[in-house]
């Protein structure tokens, strides 16, 4: 008599500590578990293992669960797995990924069915920069594709995909997605941190253009994109930013944007206003400076900064 999942489970996760060629055995058995919980595990610790043997059973088990994919791996999770392992493992042959990068699993939810391959996408689309069998024209063409996918997860996942793959035409493509826009404005926020990782400096100016605070959710993301950029640069945006701004909300946005880079003029302006910025000013920077109540240093510069003020009133 089979035992349980729970059982086996436990027994695979005691291979952990094993060397790769001992654990093998168990691994390429797990792999062709009825269970995709066990199969999900199997993969997780082959790749922990570095078992580069086991890709072949790793492949075989992939395609497998495709078979009647509701019954045979529920929420994908297997499958997704495979993929994490693989990519792991540094497999660099294009046509797992791209299978599990365009998968669409429907299954029944209370109240109607949902697509349960989200993460199996996502991870599928960032894969597919390791791949070496396909041109880099033809990678940009799927990562183009996966840009529009109806899930937030995947299109971010597609995003820093772009980012990875370097080069003019990954800058541009950024680009243009941020002109476009998402339903989601954590798209876009990956949009702009993938975009000052690729171009540094000149995508201040770019994402500058977005400090617009009539786009209340983009302009939230551009600002702490920059502040979480760290470039001096971003923070002198930032600072004009805030003295052209007219509304209170968006001021403490660009004060925790501010806060966030680390910056000494940053944090010097923050300081500024607490000493001596009206109440709301040094109220909102205060609590910008909340970003920091675990530094010591920090905490002894506010705590100077209102004994300076309560002398100066």
């Amino acid at each position: 008599m089979p035992k349980p999942t729970e059982e086996r489970l436990a027994h695979l996760k005691q291979l952990r500590n094993a060397a790769p060629t001992d654990a093998e055995p168990a691994l390429r058995k797990a792999l062709t578990d009825r269970s995709n919980l066990v199969v999900a595990e199997a993969a997780k610790i082959a790749a922990e293992l570095r078992c580069m043997k086991l890709i072949p059973d790793l492949l075989a088990t992939f395609s497998r669960l495709f078979e009647d994919p509701v019954k045979a791996d529920p929420k994908c999770w297997g499958k997704t797995a495979i993929v994490r392992a693989l990519t792991l493992l540094d497999y660099d042959q294009s046509s797992t990924f791209l299978r599990g990068a365009t998968h669409i699993q429907m299954e029944p939810v209370y109240g109607g069915q949902e697509d349960s391959a989200l993460h199996l996408r996502a991870n599928s689309v960032l894969a597919l920069v390791q791949c070496t069998d396909i041109s880099r024209q033809l990678i940009f063409r799927h990562l183009v594709n996966a840009l529009a996918d109806t899930s937030e997860t995947v299109r971010i996942e597609a995003v820093r995909a772009v980012e990875q793959m370097n080069g003019e035409e990954a800058a541009l493509v950024l680009r243009l997605k941020a002109h476009a826009g998402d339903s989601r404005p954590a798209v876009i926020g990956q949009v702009f941190d993938s975009l000052l990782g690729l171009e540094g400096e000149p995508a201040v100016g770019f994402i500058a253009v977005f400090l617009d605070p009539a786009r209340s959710e983009i302009c939230d993301e551009a600002a702490l994109s920059l502040g979480a950029s760290r470039l001096p640069v971003a923070v002198e945006v930032l600072i004009q930013a805030w003295r052209g701004a007219r509304n209170r909300d968006w001021g403490a946005v660009l004060l925790r944007a501010m806060s966030s880079s680390r910056d000494e003029s940053a944090l010097a302006f923050l300081f500024d206003l607490v000493r001596d910025g009206l109440t709301w000013e040094a109220e909102a920077a205060l609590e910008a400076l909340e970003l920091h109540r675990d530094s010591t240093e920090i905490q002894s510069r506010i705590q100077q900064a209102k004994h300076e003020r309560s002398n100066s009133r």
